[in-house]
Order: C-alpha cells, then sequence, then structure tokens
C-alpha cells in the first residue's frame, strides 16, 4: 500500500470542508430558527462545526474508512497493519482533527498529528 502525497491530503480536506461546512451550516440555521421560535438554547456556528467535524469524521471512518473527499481522491484510512482502523483510532483522529495545530505537524512527522496518535495512514485504495 503507498501513502498519499500532500496534494491527494488538501484535496481530501478541501472536500470534507466543504461537505462539514455545508451541514454546519444547516444544522446552525435550524439550530436558530427553534431557539427564536421554541426557545430553545441557541449553539453559536463555531460549536456546531466543530462537533459537525466530529461527527463526520467519526461516522465516515468507522463505517467505510473513507470520507467523501477519500472517495474523491481514491483514498482510504488504515492502521499499521495495513487494516481498517478501529473505533478507538477513529475517535482519536477525529478528537485530534478538531485541535486547530494538527496540520502544522507535518514538517515534522512527516504526516498529520490526528495520523501520528491514532497510529493510522492514509492510502491509495
Amino acid at each position: 500500500m503507498k501513502s498519499v502525497g500532500i496534494g491527494t491530503r488538501v484535496i481530501n480536506f478541501l472536500v470534507d470542508t466543504i461537505v462539514v461546512f455545508t451541514i454546519a451550516y444547516i444544522a446552525a440555521k435550524i439550530n436558530k430558527y427553534y431557539a427564536f421560535q421554541q426557545r430553545m438554547i441557541y449553539v453559536q456556528f463555531g460549536y456546531v462545526f466543530f462537533a459537525s467535524l466530529f461527527v463526520y469524521y467519526t461516522i465516515c471512518e468507522v463505517l467505510f474508512a473513507r470520507t467523501l473527499g477519500k472517495l474523491a481522491s481514491y483514498s482510504k484510512v488504515v492502521n499499521s497493519e495495513g487494516k481498517r482502523p478501529n473505533i478507538l483510532q477513529v475517535l482519536i483522529r477525529s478528537a485530534i482533527r478538531v485541535t486547530i495545530i494538527d496540520m502544522f505537524f507535518i514538517p515534522f512527522l512527516d504526516k498529520t498529528l490526528h495520523d501520528y496518535c491514532s497510529k493510522t495512514n492514509v492510502v491509495e485504495a
């Protein structure tokens, strides 16, 4: 299995960010409507976005070992043995993705922080 390059990772990031932003935008609008109409708690968009990010990556990678971005770039997530990552590894990946410093570890580790900490890799499908 061949690891993907930075260009593929950028495609994954852009596609997935567009999908997550769309989901979060819709959820935030629904929340704003119900907060106004039903006197429910209003949640700021940033919180909705990061919650959507966590849920999106967790569900997609647990069920399919791929997100829509990885599907578009013909790549998938594998563990150190080349198999599907387990649920704990996916939860670690998703939790670390929410941090802003995740991508800045590429020059030091040759991979993102979420790949390093979860002992996973993104490879060609």
